[in-house]
């Protein structure tokens, strides 16, 4: 079965495939190569804002390089990571630290949602280059903005979405181009794993703020408030002035698969639904709905993600006694079978159709391709112009999920103009576009 499988791969299908996948993942070397070029041989010099908690295992991901400086708000939740680099030198402002020490080359950040986009966008103007944490940024505005000025300023991004560095992804685009289910009409994405606090209000006491923490400066630019525990260093996801919730968290790692393999864009439409809308934090479950045009030869495409233990219907292919899948994953519905995960269901069928053609070169890790685009100027597998994209799709799914009880009254769903940033049939959910900083903070 396998050979007469690949005897049909012909050489246009080949070329047709290998396009497609330089279309994805190539942009001319001007797009992300910096004039500050380190040499293959040389290392890199970098700083991390953020070193707390995902920022240390950045760092580490990073060890081949040099680690001059450090930088986080909270002297003693970063207090571990000080240590480990103690040549590093330690600063609580990114600003100070960034005007200070010229021989910066890069700059990992991994800091809350909402102070991503003023701290990668200073250092990208001034020449940086840049590996973010996800979402690339707290709204679609600043993804927007951080995406054009990267492109502008030349410099090597990265979003922080390791999966798409994976054997996984890749496997996922060689079984749709390779038609191993047929045409995808339907895809269910899914996050069932317990992220932060949601679905509560603003605590009512105003503890004393620690010593060890600098609360102004975590606040950044977003609107202020008192200081409380429940807050950081951790459960901030849930909360929609410093975070994305379960979404903005997981949906670049679960979507970045479902974009290269089916070159998506912007929807047309998104609603959503979920267990109750709350101004302060994300619900404890919800179900968002997308929809995107046909393109090229791939016919119209319906995205449904879910959140909070709920799922799709179970699959009638996957046997008996199997779990239905990963806390997170992904189910494709073609016209001629299904795949969950990167692996065809029923087990007969992934036994019989094996593997597809290798067409996709594999990556080197996803950190090493950032510090290869750092190096050489050929770009990285998310960098911006691919993952800013992909971030401002998933963020539209929270102004839905925001707009959800004023959906469900007027008996509508929010129609998107992507390339204006627009919600075209309900002005009211553009302010969840962009929002306002901060007195003292800009973009």
């Amino acid at each position: 079965m396998k050979e007469r499988r690949k005897a049909k791969v012909t050489r246009r299908d080949f070329m047709s495939a290998a396009a497609a996948v330089t279309a994805f993942t190539i942009v001319p070397r001007h797009v992300l190569g910096g004039p500050r070029r380190t040499p293959p041989s040389e290392k890199l010099n970098v700083a991390g804002v953020g070193i707390g908690g995902r920022g240390a295992g950045d760092l580490h991901e990073l060890a081949s390089e040099n680690i001059v400086a450090l930088c986080d708000v909270d002297d003693k939740y970063a207090g571990r990571v000080f240590k480990i680099y103690p040549d590093a030198k330690k600063y609580r402002d990114f600003r100070r630290m960034l005007d200070r020490r010229k021989d910066i080359d890069a700059v990992v950040v991994a800091t809350p949602d909402h102070s991503h986009a003023v701290i990668a966008m200073t250092a990208i103007r001034m020449g940086k280059h840049v590996y973010c944490e996800k979402p690339l940024a707290h709204s679609i505005y600043e993804v927007r903005k951080l995406t054009e000025a990267a492109r502008e300023a030349k410099v090597a991004t990265q979003l922080g979405n390791q999966g798409q560095a994976s054997e996984g992804t890749r496997l996922v685009c060689e079984y749709i181009w390779d038609d191993a289910i047929g045409p995808v009409r339907e895809i269910h994405s899914w996050c069932n794993r317990p992220i932060s606090q949601r679905g509560i209000d603003r605590p009512k006491d105003t503890p004393p703020v620690p010593e060890t923490l600098d609360w102004d400066l975590w606040l950044g630019p977003a609107p202020y408030r008192p200081y409380h525990p429940c807050y950081l260093p951790f459960s901030w996801r849930g909360w929609w002035d410093f975070g994305s919730g379960v979404l903005g968290d997981i949906g670049c790692h679960q979507f970045a698969p479902i974009f290269r393999a089916f070159k998506l864009g912007y929807p047309t439409s998104v609603e959503a639904c979920s267990s109750g809308v709350n101004a302060e934090t994300a619900p404890l479950a919800s179900i968002i709905r997308y929809e995107f045009p046909a393109r090229g030869d791939m016919p119209p495409l319906k995205l449904t993600w879910y959140d909070g233990g709920l799922m799709p219907a179970r699959p009638q292919e996957l046997e008996e006694g199997l779990r239905f899948g990963n806390a997170d994953d992904n189910l494709y519905i073609g016209d001629k079978g299904k795949m969950l995960g990167h692996r065809l269901i029923p087990e007969a069928r992934s036994k019989e159709y094996g593997r597809p053609p290798r067409v996709l070169p594999r990556s080197p890790g996803h950190h090493k391709e950032w510090i290869n685009a750092c190096k050489s100027g050929e770009p990285a597998g998310s960098n911006f112009d691919v993952s800013g994209p992909l971030t401002e799709v998933v963020l539209l799914g929270n102004v839905a999920l925001r707009m959800g009880q004023q959906l469900y009254e007027k008996g509508l769903k929010l129609y998107y103009d992507g390339p204006n940033m627009k919600v075209t049939n309900l002005p009211e959910a553009n302010k969840y576009i962009h929002h306002a900083y901060r007195e003292g903070w800009t973009l």
